[in-house]
């Protein structure tokens, strides 16, 4: 079954806004999706004196989504202070583009990542300021709020799909309970080793279906 995109979808896919590089960016990052491929880079030009955001630009590599998030995300960011920016949340995104189809909710939490991984190495590499670095069930938990269930567009934690997340000298154990014959089993769970396996402190993380 073809998937339907808004009309908003569309325009923004066709017509992307602030797409290219910003060329000696006050700072950029790039996220990348390993259930589908897709990628997402953010360049941020950052007047220091008020750390607000003066220009914004993206590149993107995969779907209609992903580009249109993009366009969207950076739309939001622009002319606001890089706090304002990094409280923009993934359905904020896909609200603002009317609704994105389940399968394709995953592209507005990689837009939001690309943004605020840019915003949090300018914090850190201009601002000198870095992120509490503790390493907790907590703090893992609210990662995990970053992984989508596909066919429905929601997060793991929200639908209760992690039974378990266990911290062992830095090798994380994270249990699911997702049916074994579930097409987005492998993908969910690349998904939980990209997003956790990327936190300050990580050693390991493994997965289990139980």
């Amino acid at each position: 079954m073809a998937i339907k995109y808004t009309t908003k979808v569309i325009e923004h896919f066709k017509n992307p806004h602030n797409i290219g590089i910003i060329e000696n960016a006050d700072a950029c990052a790039t996220e990348g999706s390993p259930a589908c491929g897709d990628e997402i880079t953010v360049y941020l030009k950052i007047n220091k004196e008020t750390d607000r955001i003066e220009d914004v630009k993206f590149q993107s590599y995969g779907c209609a989504s992903n580009i249109a998030t993009g366009s969207i995300i950076t739309d939001l960011a622009k002319g606001k202070t890089v706090d304002e920016a990094e409280a923009i949340t993934w359905k904020q995104a896909a609200e603002e583009l009317g609704g994105l189809p389940p399968v394709k909710m995953h592209c507005s939490v990689l837009a939001v990542d690309g943004l605020r991984s840019a915003i949090r190495k300018y914090k850190r590499d201009v601002k000198g300021i870095d992120y509490d670095s503790s390493l907790d069930v907590k703090t893992i938990t609210e990662e995990l709020r970053h992984v989508l269930y596909p066919p429905v567009g929601a997060d793991i934690i929200t639908l209760k799909m992690v039974k378990y997340i266990g911290i062992d000298d830095g090798a994380v154990r994270v249990e699911v309970s997702i049916s074994s014959d579930d097409k987005f089993l492998d993908p969910t769970i690349d998904e939980i080793v990209e997003h956790v396996g990327r936190m300050s402190g990580v050693k390991s993380v493994h997965v289990e279906n139980v």
